[in-house]
């Protein structure tokens, strides 16, 4: 499945981004679809108007909007494999705001931002550009690690099945949509994991009910086999026959296993949800995944549920 058909590449031009820009093209074109380069400067301060009374402050603004122009376009013409046709454009004012808005403009169906090679993913996008587009972007946006090969030898889905949560089942469907259309792009592995957590023994071995040891196992080995059958039915939805696929049924925090799991495994790629309130305006960020966020240096795709409203508009 070709799903992105308009996507729109966030950066600022530097030479270390060109791996980057080359991922971006390439993606796009296998999706056969069509990419735009966009880059955010800052905002010329007000008080500027008081000093500059030679030449009107959006003159000003204006020239340097067609300077990083003039730079976005040697950026794109330095990576020789770019082929037009590549749209490119440029704004001032906040980078999420600006970014959010440009998606909105032009709905655009994927953001590709950049991340750090030397630090991971979480040095670049907490508190930045990156982490605020995960709240408040209405379409998925993909932070790409700097060191990131054009292919993933190796992506993992991350999926929490609940068919009476709407909400969540539709944020499932979605992540192995995308997942699986991804894998088969690339002939990657396909990891599909479903971390659960058993019931705290400490907390009824300390209460004043007298629960057996034998009955709080059986409690336990009774939820392991209702989420084996919970994942069993999700990805019976999905043909992954054609994909070499593995599932992983793993106890535990899924802040703590997933990077775990990520890093052992060498996972190129987390295709994950994000916890929203579906008809309010802004979006909160589930500490689930701003945890896993916090603790994996590959890159990451994030989507939003059904029914997000982003906080941004256009005017």
């Amino acid at each position: 499945m070709k799903r992105f058909k308009n996507i729109l590449f966030c950066t600022e031009g530097e030479t270390s981004d060109h791996l980057a820009l080359e991922l971006a093209d390439e993606f796009a074109k296998r999706n056969e679809g069509h990419l735009t380069v966009f880059n955010v400067i800052k905002e010329l301060p007000r008080e500027l108007s008081r000093l500059a009374a030679a030449m009107p402050l959006d003159a000003i603004q204006s020239m340097a909007l067609e300077e990083a122009r003039d730079h976005m376009e040697r950026f794109v013409s330095s990576v020789p494999t770019i082929t037009p046709p590549v749209t490119i454009n440029v704004s001032c004012g906040k980078p999420c705001i600006e970014i959010v808005r440009a998606v909105l403009r032009h709905q655009h169906d994927l953001v590709i931002i950049v991340g750090s090679a030397r630090k991971g993913i979480k040095e670049k996008i907490l508190g930045s550009t990156g982490m605020r587009l995960m709240r408040k972007c209405p379409c998925p946006v993909w932070v790409v690690n700097l060191s990131q090969r054009k292919r993933f030898s190796r992506i993992l889905a991350a999926v929490d099945p609940d068919p009476l949560d709407v909400v969540r089942d539709g944020m499932n469907t979605k992540i192995l949509e995308l997942a699986t259309s991804l894998a088969e792009l690339d002939n990657s592995e396909l990891h599909v994991v479903h971390a659960w957590q058993t019931i705290d023994e400490a907390s009824l071995w300390g209460s004043q009910a007298e629960i057996p040891v034998s009955e709080v196992v059986e409690w336990t080995r009774r939820i392991s086999e209702e989420h084996q059958r919970l994942l069993r039915d999700l990805l019976a939805r999905f043909d992954l026959g054609r994909l070499v696929c593995q599932t992983h049924l793993i106890e535990g925090d899924a802040g703590t296993v997933i990077p775990e799991f990520a890093a052992k495994e060498q996972i190129d790629l987390i295709v994950m949800g994000t916890v929203a309130r579906v008809g309010l305006e802004g979006y909160f960020i589930g500490n689930t995944a701003e945890t896993v966020l916090n603790r994996v240096a590959c890159s990451v795709l994030t989507i939003k549920p059904e029914g997000f409203v982003s906080p941004i508009k256009l005017d």
